[in-house]
């Protein structure tokens, strides 16, 4: 991996201007925006275990090992951090609940998500990025990276509303130091957004008793809980469709670091999907989630203007080291559902807009049925999160509204140009 130079002095970078990926600000402030990250991932991350009965430590383990190996194999030129997806919960639970399959086979049906995607990436660096972009243009790439964003969104205001006077002091703080904060205050606002609720809910007594009481039981250190995967063909119809979400995702992803810094990234298309797919693969072998290159932290480079991936090494050797302490899990887990929903908000907002940002540069068409028809729908059900059951599999709004977008809008769009140059003869 490259070095990173430092920028002007490593202090005060200049107000309004960007922190390119090659570059860095000294280590002490490099550190910080790393825990922006952390933060930023941690509260998503660690409830996707919760909902699918997989070790906390191991996700944390692997998803800051997944996201050193993308940086590793995405040559230094793509800023992310890869966190637990959403977008498995629902088709493993109902694996789980229709097939009897347990943690292993759950997390062999992962591995095989994650070889799938690989073998993409490796067929997209073979036969050139203009094929993806043939399949998948940039009304569905905004789409699926909007999609993304008003999919969390009911998790968001779920979240705030447990919590709702910690999260508005984490809303008022993060806005007012976004719009009138200079140098570092402005780079920092989400972490110090967080930094104020959680300190508010501390100092009120409003911190959660149960998360207290396992802070206070929790071990300093301790090993992550490692499972083995085991390949059942009774969960691979589940997670099938989730090889074109992730898929969608990752390109979405580059796509979107490319818009907000104004690179073109298309050559690195190839190498985020190896990267992706290699680090769910990983993730699966040692017990952990499908990882995705998240939202959130998407919203903290745009937030910051800090684009580094050096901050984004530190957040991921930051949560690898985490995962050997359950004390410090713990610790970070007090933060209020509440502050990291308001958080949340304010960062998917932003991936929404670079959705928009995506759509408008391309010039896309809105006036043309089949981007009206086939996105508008999926936006407003993944929005819902409308969940559907097809056989014996149950989709997320996510993850078929992913699906919808990918597949079906180039299949009307095939249809009406067949059908245009039909009735032209």
């Amino acid at each position: 991996m490259a070095l990173w130079a430092v920028r002007g002095n490593g202090r005060h970078p200049p107000d309004g201007v960007d922190v390119a990926t090659g570059e860095r600000l000294n280590w002490p402030l490099t550190v910080g925006l790393g825990f922006q990250h952390l933060f930023a991932m941690f509260g998503a991350t660690v409830l996707v275990p919760r909902m699918t009965g997989l070790p906390v430590s191991t996700t944390l383990l692997a998803s800051g090992t997944g996201t050193l190996l993308f940086l590793l194999l995405t040559r230094n030129r793509v800023p992310a951090y890869l966190g637990a997806s959403l977008a498995f919960v629902v088709p493993l639970g109902a694996a789980a609940e229709r097939s009897g399959a347990g943690p292993g086979a759950l997390i062999g049906g992962i591995v095989i998500v994650g070889l799938l995607v690989t073998a993409l990436g490796v067929a997209v660096k073979a036969l050139g990025v203009r094929l993806l972009e043939t399949a998948v243009p940039p009304v569905v790439t905004g789409g699926v990276i909007v999609l993304v964003g008003l999919g969390l969104a009911t998790y968001s205001a779920t979240s705030f509303e447990r919590a709702p006077v910690s999260a508005a002091v984490t809303v008022a703080v993060t806005l007012l130091l976004t719009v009138l904060g200079r140098g570092l205050l402005a780079r920092g606002c989400v972490l110090l957004g967080i930094l104020a609720g959680w300190l508010y809910a501390a100092g009120t007594g409003t911190l959660s008793a149960a998360r207290l009481d396992e802070l206070r039981n929790a071990a300093w250190l301790g090993l992550p809980e490692l499972i083995a995967p085991q390949l059942h063909l009774s969960v691979t119809p589940f997670v099938i469709p989730l090889v074109i979400v992730v898929a969608a995702h990752q390109v979405g992803m580059v796509k979107a670091v490319a818009s907000t810094t104004e690179r073109n990234l298309d050559g690195s298309v190839g190498d985020a999907l190896i990267g992706g797919g290699l680090a769910t693969t990983f993730s699966g072998a040692v017990g952990g989630p499908g990882l995705i290159g998240y939202a959130e932290n998407m919203g903290v480079l745009a937030a910051s203007r800090v684009y580094s991936t050096a901050a984004c090494m530190v957040a991921a050797l930051s949560a690898m080291c985490i995962a050997f302490s359950p004390k410090v899990t713990a610790l970070l887990d007090t933060v209020p559902t509440g502050v990291v929903g308001a958080a949340s908000m304010i960062l998917l907002g932003m991936v929404v807009l670079i959705g928009v940002r995506i759509w408008l540069n391309a010039g896309v068409d809105f006036t043309d049925p089949v981007n009206l028809g086939v996105v508008g729908t999926t936006l407003i059900a993944g929005a819902g999160d409308l969940t559907l059951t097809v056989g014996n599999v149950r989709l997320s709004g996510l993850v078929w509204g992913s699906l919808v977008i990918v597949l079906v809008h180039p299949m009307l769009r095939a249809l009406v140009d067949v059908s245009r140059g039909a009735s032209r003869e």
